[in-house]
């Protein structure tokens, strides 16, 4: 409304399932009349049933979409799917034919139940919508689709490997919003990010958040290039090995399941640098998202072992009341961000005589209460130093880093 744009929805008059000679199923909407169709079209799929079965990527086909081929990720929480479609010369009545296949032969029958469900092959499993707008930038979705269609499948893949093998604990506080805390100006990914910028996030500790909100909800489709030097190439590459070798050997510690080894193979094979790309390329940013998603899982299942630690410590008396790092965890933004909580940590315990990581002020003002009596604030544990978070935000203009810095204790004292 806010741009005078109009929308237009048609219903198509006829729909069909099938399957051609050779055995790739076939999606067929029969058109109704209507000038609307010269204009450039998005084809909305709605699913009347949830996928049931494993997440599987399609490719839908057609000379009737731009561009002609598009991929799709689907999942157990997809509920639409959106296809831009390609602009009709005539007003007569229109058939749009679109082939659907998978990566892998063995899933045919999983993308079969997706599109059709329990039903035959008369009736359909997706409610098919026209939508039509009078001003669309299909050639602009067409350049971004087909340049980052690896890159969409990498994305894919690294949301289900974070669903999959991060810990799924249960909230423990309402959701809070990210966009409610404090943060440094984002700073955009890609081929312009400086040398040094790129540097300190390869060598960030920082926990890393990664938002998928926009990822798979629009036909234009996010991708990113990054420049590295070949120091940081090798850097990086032997990170990557380090970092791939440490989370492998904690998903066999943790029984995580056969899965999400599958998902980090393939994570490793589209994340691979390329040795024919020296300056620059999408390569390297999967490179590079890859590395910080696997110290997220890796900081994770420390923080877990850090937990016991911190609970069999706290069935020591002594221990328990002494000033001290507690661990804290919050939740965030739900079927949002991967991981959806965050491990922040608090300071609780005794600051009485001897303090811990104390200041002068405090033992001055503990002194004076406990000789004078004193009606003053007696000294607390709070923390005394922070580590940021870093936020991720993957959506269909670009990628995007948000540091949310002084929000993890590190380290607590006596104030």
């Amino acid at each position: 409304r806010n741009q005078r744009i109009g929308l237009e929805v048609l219903h198509p008059t006829g729909v069909l399932v099938g399957e051609d000679d050779r055995g790739t199923l076939m999606l067929t909407f029969d058109l109704p009349q209507s000038p609307l169709l010269r204009l450039s079209p998005v084809l909305l799929l709605t699913f009347e049933s949830l996928l049931k079965a494993e997440d599987l990527d399609a490719t839908f086909t057609s000379q009737s979409l731009q561009p002609n081929t598009q991929s799709v990720c689907i999942s157990g929480e997809t509920r639409h799917i959106l296809l831009s479609g390609k602009a009709s010369e005539g007003n007569d009545s229109h058939r749009w034919t679109i082939s659907v296949e998978t990566k892998s032969p063995h899933m045919k029958q999983n993308l079969k139940d997706v599109l059709i469900g329990e039903k035959s092959e008369s009736n359909t499993n997706i409610t098919p919508l026209l939508l039509l707008a009078v001003r669309n930038d299909a050639r602009h979705v067409s350049a971004s689709s087909s340049a980052s269609s690896q890159t969409f499948t990498f994305l894919c893949e690294l949301k289900r490997f974070l669903v999959d093998v991060l810990p799924q604990d249960k909230p423990v506080s309402p959701q809070l919003m990210l966009g409610s805390l404090q943060s440094l100006p984002p700073l955009s990914l890609g081929l312009s990010s400086s040398e040094t910028l790129l540097a300190e996030l390869i060598n960030s500790s920082s926990p890393t958040i990664f938002s998928f909100r926009k990822l798979g909800s629009t036909p234009q489709l996010p991708h990113g290039q990054l420049a590295l030097s070949p120091a940081l190439l090798e850097e990086i590459g032997q990170r990557l090995d380090q970092s791939g070798l440490q989370v492998m050997e904690l998903i066999r510690e943790e029984e995580v399941g056969p899965r999400a080894t599958a998902r980090l193979g393939r994570l490793k094979e589209l994340g691979a640098l390329e040795k024919k790309e020296p300056t620059a390329g999408e390569s390297q940013y999967r490179a590079f998202l890859l590395l910080k998603a696997l110290r997220t899982v890796a900081q994770a299942y420390e923080l877990r072992v850090g937990q016991r630690t911190t609970r069999a410590d706290s069935n020591n008396p002594v221990r328990a009341n002494v000033c001290g790092l507690r661990s804290l965890t919050v939740s965030l933004e739900r079927f949002v961000l991967g991981p959806n909580t965050a491990v922040i940590n608090n300071c609780r315990g005794s600051c009485a005589f001897p303090m811990v990581n104390t200041i002068n002020h405090a033992v001055l003002l503990n002194s004076h209460i406990e000789n004078v009596n004193a009606d003053e604030r007696a000294p607390c544990c709070v923390p005394v130093a922070y580590e940021a978070l870093e936020v991720v935000d993957l959506n269909e203009h670009g990628t995007y880093l948000s540091i949310k810095p002084s929000v993890i204790a590190k380290e607590c004292g006596c104030r």
